[in-house]
């Protein structure tokens, strides 16, 4: 082999490695836009191989099953909002940010909130979503404990936060930040003696 055949095989295996990357995440976006428009129940490796333009067998390829193919749906909305919420931690004012964060899934956050809502309820039957599902309740919960160390606070503020956001996609009103933090912020408060 001659420097350049040398040279070039790095670059002819990184070129395989990005388009496999790229396939995965369109198919992934395939599944999340059949969550958002059929809910869950529409995934399977032939609709989503038609939502994107590809073969099933290559949907198979890359997601040998259909718990696979949900997780990795799941993950890729979950790694979104914990990059959000680890920067809210370091933020001057987590518990706005969150109220803020909260108050985007009526907007344009909120097909991707619809499809972690649907796919976070089916975690309850699917156990292989359940460590993706709860990864957000984790960090929502590290977020509280920059506020307060009462675990009878973290817990309800994890649930207050959860409930904040299935109430606002049921609701057609635009949310208010400042209600939410307000609301996020009375969780935080000491009980009275």
């Amino acid at each position: 082999m001659t420097a350049t055949e040398h040279d070039r095989e790095p670059a002819t295996a990184d070129g395989r490695k990005l388009r496999g990357q790229r396939r995965r995440a369109q198919i992934i976006e395939a599944t999340l836009a059949i969550v958002h428009r059929d809910g869950a129940s529409g995934v399977t490796h032939r609709t989503v191989a038609k939502e994107a333009g590809i073969t099933t067998s290559l949907t198979l390829y890359y997601f040998a099953t259909l718990d696979d193919l949900l997780v990795a749906a799941l993950t890729s909305i979950t790694d979104q909002y914990s990059r959000r919420i680890r920067q809210l931690i370091d933020s001057d004012d987590p518990v706005d940010g969150l109220a803020h964060l909260v108050a985007e899934s009526a907007g344009p956050g909120r097909e991707r909130a619809l499809a972690e809502r649907e796919l976070s309820t089916l975690a309850a039957r699917r156990p292989a979503l359940r460590p993706i599902a709860q990864g957000w309740r984790k960090n929502v919960a590290e977020l509280a404990r920059t506020q307060t160390d009462d675990p009878d606070a973290i817990d309800a503020f994890v649930s207050l936060a959860d409930g904040l956001c299935a109430a606002i996609l049921l609701n057609d009103d635009k949310p208010d930040p400042d209600h939410i933090r307000a609301v996020l912020r009375k969780v935080l408060l000491p009980p009275h003696r």
